[in-house]
């Protein structure tokens, strides 16, 4: 399986108040020295079969009509080369 991944960001013209809150949180916090932060979405797709320019249309069609908002926010489609293998220890950052 190959893995598609779409990266969604706001338009750098429009604002990012969850950014803006991130970015007022992270001196409080320690992390000094960090100018701008913008939050996005990211998107992770298992394609069965190559991935050829269709399938990579395809996968654009969705992020333009369906995954991304384009009025506001921009995106990217790229490939993600597969891992070979997964790590044996537990998953970080799993909200439960």
């Amino acid at each position: 399986m190959a893995r598609v991944v779409v990266d969604v960001m706001l338009k750098p013209e429009i604002l990012d108040p969850q950014g803006q809150a991130v970015q007022r949180a992270l001196p409080r916090l320690g992390f000094a020295g960090i100018a701008d932060v913008r939050q996005g979405k990211r998107f992770e797709l298992e394609l069965e079969g190559p991935v050829d320019d269709a399938a990579l249309a395809r996968i654009r069609e969705a992020a333009e009509t369906f995954l991304a908002n384009t009025v506001i926010e921009d995106f990217t489609v790229r490939v993600e080369e597969a891992a070979t293998s997964a790590p044996s220890s537990s998953v970080v950052g799993d909200a439960k």
